[in-house]
């Protein structure tokens, strides 16, 4: 039986999740919906992610949340958010997430093969 990985970078996560869904309500950009939308959207999957890879640690968890890292650095250039604080939020968060998800993959790269360990 192959051993789960389990990452302390996945809570981390979670956590991030957790702050984009009211990110926008803490930091004033809630009347704003493509801002707000978009955020609150990657959040609920970045926290979605984050408790499945605590629970059920699996690379592809990681790689979504690499995904999203990567979508919420780009999206206020390619949605057009209109109010600064949301775009440094989206992209502060999304290079955390991104360092983290990257973080937790290299963990795969080292694990025994699964014929390996049996």
């Amino acid at each position: 039986m192959m051993k789960q990985l389990k990452h302390w970078q996945d809570t981390g996560n979670a956590v991030l999740g957790l702050w984009l869904v009211f990110s926008p309500l803490v930091l004033g950009f809630q009347t704003e919906l493509v801002d707000m939308g978009n955020t609150a959207l990657v959040g609920l999957l970045l926290l979605a992610a984050g408790l499945g890879g605590m629970f059920v640690p699996r690379a592809w968890e990681d790689w979504t949340e690499t995904a999203l890292g990567l979508w919420l650095a780009v999206a206020p250039w390619v949605t057009g958010f209109a109010t600064t604080v949301a775009m440094v939020n989206a992209v502060v968060v999304g290079l955390i997430v991104l360092t983290l998800a990257l973080w937790a993959l290299q963990d795969y790269g080292l694990a025994p093969p699964e014929s390996a360990a049996q």
